[in-house]
């Protein structure tokens, strides 16, 4: 089969396309023949190493594990004989977790694993997003900052892959929000539902005199110093980025104050329930994906160069041609 890999950390000329095995499913797998599926800017700080602390999770001087991807969306060709709910023919979409692998035409996920039919109304594309983007945005809103209705959110980066589901959750769970974008994105984000919108480029949001119960920075451009003077009295601020920073203040505010940093290794936490929950969400056409470009496969290193521009609308997907594709 045709897959991305990589053997050395480095730009995105270091990714190649190869022919290797084709992946047989054990008992409790099922095999996927992928036709879409996306590329994430996860994708690419794992692809430099860097920050560095990505490295001690994949190898210090090279990559251990060589392939990139983790959302596919395709069409079951095989099961394992331990698999009961899932059967050939069915079309899911889901996360691979920490094993990647998702840039390729196949890739085996556990049955019981982050899998689930593909939402009806959505094209794999589309369905790819969704674990990346609305399952992050999902744990962080709902489950770390318990967002409750008629509060107020601001989120940076509202544009994005995550930030595009986390004005969409918000607005569900009752929430008056605002995002942060720039001047070509505005019109995107006021018709995902946010009831304000900051256009970056020409107004510094710490200086509107609002505050906000959640900060949610989905992109990394802030801090928690730098916007805790725009929280609430036990506001929590929210970063979707590792930095050494958050963790220290996560940790400092979790015993001083009543403001309150958060980070969380969504991937870890997320379900097959709440994969289904989101998909009846898309069905009843309360959140969608934002899809910016497509590539095929051959086209990987310009699908990463795009995505490091760090300007793309939505998700970004990636696209395999298959015979008798549906």
């Amino acid at each position: 089969m045709k897959a991305v890999v990589y053997h050395k950390y480095g730009l995105p000329n270091v990714l190649e396309v190869k022919e290797i095995a084709k992946p047989t499913p054990k008992d409790n797998e099922v095999l996927v023949r992928i036709y879409e599926t996306i590329v994430t800017p996860t994708d690419c700080v794992t692809r430099k190493g860097t920050p560095f602390i990505i490295r001690l999770f994949n190898g210090v001087i090279r990559p251990k594990n060589t392939m990139l991807g983790a959302y596919p969306a395709g069409e079951i060709e095989a099961v394992g004989k331990n698999v009961k709910l899932l059967k050939k023919g069915d079309q899911v979409f889901g996360s691979t977790g920490t094993g990647l692998g998702a840039h390729a035409e196949y890739k085996c996920l556990p049955e019981e694993g982050v899998v689930a039919i593909k939402p009806a109304n959505m094209t794999y594309g589309e369905a790819a997003a969704v674990p990346y983007g609305a399952l992050t945005a999902l744990t962080f809103l709902r489950d770390k900052a318990n967002i409750q209705s008629g509060q107020k959110i601001l989120i940076i980066g509202a544009s994005g892959g995550i930030g595009t589901f986390a004005v969409q959750l918000a607005k569900y769970y009752g929430a008056e929000v605002t995002g942060i974008c720039s001047t070509t994105n505005l019109e995107l984000v006021k018709s995902l539902g946010a009831d304000n919108v900051i256009d970056y480029t020409k107004e510094d949001f710490t200086k509107t005199g609002q505050t906000y119960d959640i900060i949610f920075d989905v992109v990394g451009k802030s801090s928690f110093l730098h916007c805790k003077s725009l929280l609430k009295q036990r506001g929590i601020y929210l970063s979707t980025v590792p930095t050494l920073a958050i963790m220290l203040q996560m940790l400092w505010t979790s015993k001083i104050g009543s403001k309150k940093a958060m980070f969380a290794a969504t991937s870890f936490s997320w379900s097959q329930k709440d994969l289904n929950y989101l998909k009846e969400l898309v069905e009843a056409g309360t959140i969608k994906s934002v899809i910016d470009r497509r590539y095929p496969l051959e086209q990987m290193v310009e699908a990463h160069r795009y995505v490091e521009k760090r300007h793309k609308k939505g998700n970004v997907v990636i696209t395999l041609e298959h015979k008798n594709q549906t």
